[in-house]
């Protein structure tokens, strides 16, 4: 195991957010990064927290990503709304978009909002999670560049093209899950091939189609959709809404276009919110959740989707969060480096 360096979340925000700083964003598209990259931390999200900061820093550094972007939000139709991203990360994008969101839903009763030319490197279970508080069941999908196969091929067309979708609880924090259609997310495979351990069977193909444990050989081969052409479908549906429909593109124009400095891929993305109080029963759905998460409940070793991340986001603020030397000493050379 690799040694590691412990920080408060106050202490992981500050690194953040001066290191994005000193490498070319400015304060609000700054803060909107480090919000999303310490949730993930706050939930013990490794895949998507501070091990993302690198990659965030090489796409402004190589000029990809502005870092001075300030999107611009448009109403295309009554329950419709466009976020033009101008070429910045997306967390800034989706906060200009999200209040109007929320109150189209609750006007309309459901509303979408595409994002364009934005730089998505983070989970959705962030922005999800922001709209399904407001007492709005809420969807999002977004693609990328080429890594995982279709399902009977080996070579990489689809993103591992990520669905989130939230649901307001009677008490407490909503319902959130956040999955790959991929059988493993892209960056639980690198920290993988960076802590030297193997992946379980079925995840990913070598660069000559045969099945393989070896994160680096998946990496540099395809991923594999989880249920075979179950997930396979679904990595296309998030293609077409996230993609096709929104006009950010395809993965594999993503993949074209991109310059592969170790950051994202521009793209689209794609949330819906619907308010229930709208539809059939604005007395009785939520409780119905309820009767359903507590049916669930009652079968041993059933948990709801997120209560994991749910327990791990009240233990972080007293025990911190964890970091390898080796990245902590990455972050600080990139820091020096700017500076």
């Amino acid at each position: 195991m690799s040694e590691t360096v412990t920080l408060s979340l106050e202490d992981c925000d500050a690194l953040v957010f001066e290191t994005l700083l000193q490498n070319g964003c400015d304060q609000a598209n700054a803060r909107a990064v480090t919000d999303t990259i310490v949730a993930a931390e706050r939930d013990r999200c490794a895949s998507h927290g501070v091990f993302r900061l690198p990659g965030y820093v090489a796409s402004l550094r190589s000029g990809k990503v502005k870092g001075d972007a300030r999107p611009r939000i448009s109403q295309t139709a009554p329950s419709v709304l466009r976020v033009d991203g101008d070429g910045g990360f997306a967390p800034l994008a989706l906060a200009v978009g999200r209040e109007p969101l929320i109150e189209r839903a609750r006007d309309q009763g459901i509303a979408a909002l595409s994002l364009v030319d934005i730089y998505h490197f983070a989970a959705l279970w962030v922005e999800v999670e922001a709209v399904a508080r407001e007492g709005l069941a809420a969807f999002a999908w977004t693609a990328a560049a080429p890594m995982v196969a279709p399902a009977g091929g080996v070579k990489p067309l689809f993103g591992t093209n990520p669905m989130s979708f939230g649901w307001p609880r009677a008490d407490g924090p909503p319902m959130v899950f956040d999955q790959a259609s991929a059988a493993m997310a892209r960056g639980d495979i690198m920290i993988h091939a960076r802590n030297g351990t193997p992946l379980p069977e079925g995840v990913g193909v070598d660069p000559g189609g045969a099945p393989s444990n070896d994160p680096d050989a998946v990496l540099a081969g395809a991923q594999l959709p989880f249920g075979g052409y179950k997930g396979s479908a679904i990595a296309m549906m998030v293609e077409l809404l996230a993609g096709a429909l929104t006009g950010g593109g395809l993965s594999k124009e993503a993949g074209d276009r991109d310059i592969n400095d170790g950051g994202p891929p521009s793209g689209g993305e794609l949330m819906i919110a619907i308010d229930p109080n709208k539809f059939g029963d604005p007395d009785g759905w939520r409780a119905r959740g309820e009767s359903l998460f507590a049916e669930m409940l009652k079968q041993e070793g059933v948990r709801l989707p997120g209560d994991g991340r749910l327990k791990n986001r009240l233990e972080t603020p007293t025990d911190g969060i964890e970091i390898p030397v080796a990245l902590f000493d990455q972050i600080r050379a990139l820091r020096e480096i700017a500076g």
